[in-house]
Formats: C-alpha cells, structure tokens, sequence
C-alpha cells in the first residue's frame, strides 16, 4: 500500500472513524484526538501492513486502541457540584430515545452494535477487530438486542 492509497483509504473511511471514536468517547474533540492520532500512527507504519485487503480493518483497530488510550489517560471524574441537573437535562435533550438506549450498553456491546448495524461489518471482521470469537459476537448482538427492546418499550 503507498501514502496516496492510504490517504485515499482515510478520506473514505472518516465516517467510519468518527461513528467507532464516538460510540467510545462522548466528547466531540476527544473522538478528533482519536482519529488524528490514529491517522498518523497509520501513516508512521503502514508498511507494516501485510494484505491491502485488510487495510480498512486495520485503521478502524488502531482507532478503537487510541479511543481506549485516551480513557485510560482522562478517567475524568467531575465533582458532583460541577454537575448540574440541568446540564445534564440538556446533555440528554440533545438525543433521541433509541441513542440513549445504546448509551445505557456496556462499552464492547456498543462497539459491537455500531460497528455490524452502522458500519456494516460482518460478525467474522468485528471478532477480529475486537479480538474476540464469533459467537461472543453474535451474544453481544442479541442481548444488544433485547436490552435495547426492553428499554424502548418502557419509554413508552
């Protein structure tokens, strides 16, 4: 793969980055942090990729690592007196019920469920992007699924 491919692959795939980075990090310019890092540690080694096929894969992994190394960096604990009740009324105003539903899933069930119904991956790709086996993938789906189901129908 040359720079101008991978330029090319990074143009496409901005959607995709910002969709992982986001079901990951709630703040809009921590998810920019992200993807910008991740841009550029694809561009310091992307002769180390082995198939072009793989190349999308590869770039949405190391956006999903940086994402996790600026949680690790910002455990960001807010006093409860900085907090408001009514920032957080227009935090949640800002959302419909179906995003506030996948806000309430754990982390890997979010990623999960963004990156087979937004992204379009496959269960085999998402099993390898999240190291885990196809069938893990399949559970996180369907309690995905009926959490999400559960939690809608109470809304009501």
């Amino acid at each position: 793969m040359t720079k101008e491919q991978l330029g090319n692959l990074v143009i496409a795939s901005e959607d995709t980055m910002y969709h992982v980075a986001k079901t990951l990090l709630r703040s809009d310019a921590d998810c920019a942090d992200a993807i910008q890092e991740a841009i550029v540690k694809a561009f310091s080694s992307f002769q180390t990729l082995r198939r072009d096929s793989c190349a999308k894969t590869w770039l949405v992994r190391i956006v999903i690592n940086e994402c996790y190394a600026i949680m690790r960096r910002e455990k960001k604990l807010v006093p409860l007196e900085d907090y408001t009740m009514e920032e957080a009324a227009e935090e949640r105003a800002d959302y419909s019920d179906l995003y506030e539903a996948l806000g309430h899933l754990s982390e890997e069930i979010r990623l999960t469920v963004t990156l087979y119904y937004m992204e379009g991956y496959s269960v085999r790709e998402i099993a390898a992007l999240m190291n885990t086996t196809e069938s893990a993938v399949k559970n996180r789906l369907a309690r995905a699924r009926d959490k999400i189901k559960k939690e809608l129908a109470e809304a009501q």
